[in-house]
């Protein structure tokens, strides 16, 4: 019988032993966020609650005391905890899912509006309507370690799925809406794109290519190339636009039209509006399921939340919750990303700040693709020596002065996570 090459061998063993590494991390991810995600957290604004739906029968089982006001809201991507911002005071409040009671109150701008976490639960950024600022919250010590100066009456905010960038709706005064775009290793903005008139909610393709933004007032949707920060395309919609957010396969776009009691559909393949669906009085926010099968939408005048079935476009439940429900969120699970992609990524976002040169930049992303093209020729051997001589050069940099230590930490770490995973 003929048996497989030494060398073949091996290789088999490796991939399969790298398979296995990697189940038992997306299992046990998985396992933590599974039951979390069968969870919708509403805020209701008149009676400075949030209300918990679950979502396999679609009722509420807690309603949770906040500050006054709630408005944003965001969930960890693990599903451990909640931040809510209160309009009427400058707390933003953190609830722990697991006994449903606030654990932590942070105080950060005026009138806190909106609300994105990281996708690695790092961080909470919340846009300061009042302050035109954005408040960064480290998730782990619940303490604002960054302060960023945006544009007028900043509302919506949406991070890249790699992390890097934070994109703000910034209302202004209708006729000067801006989206400013932050660059979360800097903590900096580093391009503001006009909008359209009210820019209000944001939400980010999953594969970051495209921003879309929900302008209140211009009744329409504008589309945003985020490689080059400019809008391709306005998808007139009508009404006042309260809400957006996108299917996790990126196919769709769903829309809250308050002034119409309506949810719109925007295929994002063709830009073009393909169903209408009546809810409730007054839907504002609006959030997609992580399985991607429904579309909760928050009916404000009806204290109501309509559930969307995206399959059919029709609505399958109607859920009473609290008082003026403005918001709604779901837990939104980091995907698997490639390590290495997401490192070039991280290095591209400080070249783009301005951090690094392009020459010294793309020293680091010529070792990065050398390390991916040796793990393709099965030489993890060699791979885990450029690992090394990555590390070494981002030591450089923080001891010249080009990164700080925070910045290269980052880098080391998520390469020193790779070494681990492919045994060096």
């Amino acid at each position: 019988m003929t048996g497989f090459p030494q060398k073949s061998l091996a290789s088999v063993f490796t991939t399969v032993r790298r398979m296995v590494m990697l189940a038992l991390v997306l299992t046990t991810f998985g396992a933590s966020v599974a039951l979390a995600q069968t969870k919708g957290y509403v805020t209701n604004a008149l009676d400075d609650t949030v209300s918990v739906i679950d979502t396999a029968t679609n009722t509420v089982t807690a309603t949770i005391p906040v500050g006054p006001v709630p408005v944003a809201i965001a969930v960890t991507p693990n599903g451990a905890f909640v931040y809510v911002g209160n309009q009427n005071s400058p707390i933003v409040s953190v609830i722990s899912t697991a006994t449903n009671t606030v654990i932590a109150n942070v105080t950060v701008g005026l009138v806190p509006s909106g609300i994105a976490i990281t996708p690695n639960g790092a961080f909470a950024y919340v846009a300061n309507q009042a302050g035109q600022t954005v408040s960064v919250i480290d998730t782990a010590t619940n303490n604002v370690v960054a302060t960023v100066p945006v544009g007028g009456a900043p509302f919506g905010i949406a991070i890249t799925p790699n992390g890097a960038f934070a994109y703000v709706a910034n209302q202004g005064m209708i006729f000067n809406s801006s989206i400013s775009v932050i660059d979360t290793t800097t903590n900096t903005v580093i391009a503001t794109i006009p909008a359209g008139l009210g820019a209000r909610a944001i939400a980010i393709t999953p594969n970051g290519a495209f921003a879309y933004v929900a302008n209140f007032i211009g009744g329409n949707v504008s589309v945003i190339d985020t490689a080059t920060n400019t809008i391709i395309v306005t998808v007139p919609v009508g009404g006042l636009l309260a809400g957006i957010d996108i299917t996790p396969n990126g196919a769709f776009a769903y829309v809250a039209q308050e002034s119409n009691n309506t949810v719109s559909v925007i295929d994002t393949s063709t830009n073009t509006i393909t169903a209408t669906v009546p809810v409730g009085s007054t839907p504002r926010g609006v959030a997609i399921t992580p399985s991607g099968t429904s579309a909760y939408a928050v009916n404000s005048l009806s204290n109501t939340v309509s559930v969307i079935d995206i399959a059919t476009n029709t609505v399958t439940a109607t859920i009473p919750v609290g008082e003026t429900p403005l918001f709604i969120a779901f837990p939104k699970p980091q995907s698997a990303q490639d390590p290495i992609a997401s490192l070039i990524a991280q290095v591209e976002a400080l070249i783009a700040g301005g951090t690094l040169s392009q020459n010294q930049g793309a020293g680091l992303i010529d070792k990065l693709n050398h390390i991916r093209l040796k793990l393709d020729n099965d030489r993890t051997d060699v791979a885990c020596n450029q690992l090394s001589a990555f590390i070494s050069q981002v030591n450089a940099f923080i001891k010249s002065g080009a990164l700080t230590q925070t910045q290269g930490q980052s880098l080391k770490d998520a390469a020193n996570a790779l070494k681990i995973s492919l045994g060096c």
